[in-house]
């Protein structure tokens, strides 16, 4: 059994409250909550808001966009809610959805509750004490790799989701639609991300059938079970899930993972802590998802760089906002060297050819 604790909500941040007044007697009307509600919030996450609330002896989690936003698309509340709907019958790793608001009025943005799930999130900064050892981690990692895959298999159709999104020119329309974010939210000269945008538009791959995809899979989007790190209970932020590619989705878990051998400002800005022992190298898991979903890795380059090119293209979305005022969360401060750091690890995969052993010249 792990030592690491439950994942805990903490009090609410002064300029990202929900207005009581007007949620407490909605939630009573439509899903019967005992008043008054408690609520708390879940600090780590740096897109949609995610907030606890306690009604009584039941638990939910509230969902709603980020003020300040406008990213309509990656923000959707009501698209993640139906993809939610569409899987709890047929992937069990997914938290149960119970009710989708679109009246702006109630907390001034449209948000969705799910049943709150119990399990533990590995994060980046962990105590010495509370790493899992070298043989847990690399189980975990194992049971990373095999969600992944099964997620690619799920029967899209059987979910009744054959018509979400569009999976025709994914690829294509991935390159083109990050790159344009990029360019309304640029706020520093980044010339390495200028030229791996570039590179990205005149070196895309065939297309592939399409599966379900994820599009922000990670370590700290996976609860896993206390008493068994090695078994993931639900995968968590769906808001950007949709049909397509499914090695694009790849791309992105590799864009995350961090190597021990990487440069040391890579490492510094870890989101997740892939290189604790025990971890599999980038290459490494690529190579065992492979294996677990019977795809050939052809392109493999690209889809890393991909996926450094549309972290770095978020984290500067983010920052957009942070440094025009409209939020105040004093973490955002620095996400501008993410980006710059995103942008050199990506210019050098596609220099050297490969997605291991990025070091500097």
């Amino acid at each position: 059994m792990t030592t690491l604790d439950v994942d805990r909500a903490v009090a609410v941040r002064a300029d990202e409250a929900l207005d009581l007044d007007r949620l407490e007697p909605y939630l009573a009307a439509q899903l019967g909550l005992q008043v008054p509600i408690a609520v708390e919030q879940f600090p780590r996450g740096f897109s949609n808001l995610t907030y606890l609330l306690r009604a009584g002896d039941r638990e939910l989690v509230l969902r709603r966009p980020p003020y300040g936003s406008k990213v309509d698309r990656a923000h959707d509340m009501g698209r993640e809610f139906r993809v939610l709907e569409a899987l709890k019958s047929i992937y069990p790793k997914v938290p149960r959805p119970l009710l989708y608001c679109s009246d702006p009025s109630v907390i001034g943005a449209p948000f969705y509750l799910m049943v709150r799930l119990r399990g533990v999130i590995l994060r980046a900064q962990m105590r010495p004490q509370d790493a899992p050892p070298p043989a847990e981690m690399a189980r975990v990692a194992g049971a990373l790799v095999s969600t992944l895959a099964e997620l690619h298999a799920v029967d899209v159709e059987a979910a009744g989701l054959g018509a979400f999104g569009k999976p025709e020119g994914y690829v294509a329309r991935q390159v083109a639609g990050w790159a344009e974010r990029y360019r309304r939210s640029k706020t520093d000269e980044i010339p390495a991300l200028e030229r791996v945008a570039t590179w990205l538009a005149g070196h895309q791959p065939p297309e592939r059938p399409a599966t379900l995809v994820h599009n922000d899979y990670k370590y700290d989007n996976l609860l896993l079970d206390p008493e068994d790190l090695g078994r993931v209970i639900a995968v968590l932020d769906w808001e950007m899930a949709t049909l397509g590619d499914p090695l694009m989705d790849l791309g992105t878990a590799l864009g995350y993972w961090v190597d021990p051998d990487d440069p040391p400002e890579m490492r510094a800005l870890r989101l997740s802590p892939t290189d604790l022992p025990g971890n599999p190298s980038r290459a490494q898991v690529a190579e065992s998802y492979a294996r677990a979903s019977g795809r050939k890795l052809d392109d493999l380059v690209f889809y890393y760089v991909f996926g450094r090119f549309k972290i770095a293209v978020i984290a500067q979305q983010i920052y957009y906002r942070y440094q025009r005022g409209l939020t105040r969360d004093a973490r955002f401060a620095r996400l501008i060297e993410g980006v710059r750091v995103c942008g050199e690890g990506a210019l050098l995969a596609l220099e050297y050819g490969r997605i291991d052993r990025l070091y500097k010249r």
